[in-house]
């Protein structure tokens, strides 16, 4: 039976043996409904025929009226016009107003930046530095990277700034890490970022605002990458003087990711690595040739800190002198 594309109101039995062509002709045009009938109408059980009608748009008729109507008829109106809305209601959040369906990368709003971050020591200490809003790119917290690089200062024996040497800043974002290391001492820095949009919209500003543009060095590959091919970028300089492990907690495997940096030629026998981690997460006593000197908490970060062994002698020689201060 043929049926209309439009919501069906309800179905209607009368026994087509018991009315005739003239009346049936009559009964279709005292309803100012439209109905939609096929020429085979379906046989019931009980010998009858069932009719299915439906109602299209524009047939003129209010709201009352079609309530009447229904009535006459035996159904209740209060029923078929919540299940109206209900199926209304339905289609128009599944497929939404005829082509105006919106996708959810068009409701997705457009990435922007904010100055919330700032340099905290060295020659560009106070400058307010870009990051971008939302969680696309998570910045290391401004009190975990005070802390990580005063622990790096005492341990590389300079307090007051960083040994001059390379810093390698993976998954750098904002380049907030890098930036504070060139502040501090650091005489070339390499970012890798894999964001175009993090790179041209936050990072490069950034790196021309504190003007260290001219010692950065960026690499747009994924970090996986970066270290399978460490020794093309290592080159004839060596390993890095200092490595910033900062990547999103959620994407990444800490220890897939330490293995691979344990293996990798970006490190040496006097490399310090700086590693953010989360909560529950396994962090092993060394790293290739490199044992853990620090390992704090801050809330729900931790912070481990690798480097060589020279420094962890150091590290306990200083402990004793401290320890036998006090006793005197």
């Amino acid at each position: 039976m043929a049926a209309s594309p439009s919501p069906i109101l309800s179905p209607l039995h009368y026994n087509c043996n018991t009315i005739n062509d003239k009346k049936k002709k009559l009964f279709l045009l005292a309803n100012p409904l439209v109905f939609s009938i096929s020429s085979k109408p379906i046989k019931t059980n009980e010998g009858s025929f069932m009719i299915l009608f439906s109602y299209k748009s524009g047939s003129g008729l209010t709201a009352k009226d079609k309530k009447v109507l229904v009535e006459r008829y035996g159904f209740d109106p209060n029923e078929y016009i919540s299940e109206r809305k209900t199926k209304r209601g339905k289609e128009v959040l599944g497929k939404g107003k005829g082509k105006e369906v919106v996708t959810e990368e068009e409701a997705k709003p457009p990435r922007t930046t904010h100055k919330l971050l700032q340099v905290l020591g060295g020659k560009a200490k106070r400058k307010k530095l870009l990051s971008p809003k939302g969680m696309d790119v998570r910045p290391m917290m401004e009190v975990v990277k005070g802390a990580a690089f005063g622990m790096l200062q005492v341990a590389g024996g300079c307090p007051a700034s960083l040994r001059p040497g390379r810093w390698l800043d993976l998954y750098s974002g904002t380049g907030s890490v890098g930036i504070e290391a060139i502040s501090r001492g650091c005489s070339e820095v390499h970012f890798v970022e894999m964001d175009p949009w993090v790179i041209s919209n936050v990072l490069q500003p950034n790196l021309e605002w504190t003007r260290f543009l001219d010692v950065s060095v960026v690499h747009p590959v994924r970090v996986e990458n970066f270290l399978e091919q460490a020794d093309r970028f290592v080159g004839s300089d060596g390993p890095f003087d200092y490595i910033s492990v900062t990547p999103p907690y959620t994407q990444v495997d800490y220890g897939t990711l330490m293995a691979q940096i344990s293996k990798s030629a970006i490190i040496g026998e006097d490399t310090f690595i700086v590693v953010e981690y989360p909560l529950r997460t396994n962090m092993l006593d060394s790293c290739g040739c490199l044992v853990k000197i620090k390992d704090r908490r801050f809330g729900r970060t931790h912070l481990a800190i690798y480097g060589p062994k020279w420094a962890q002698k150091k590290k306990k020689s200083q402990n004793t002198f401290h320890n036998t201060a006090q006793k005197f």
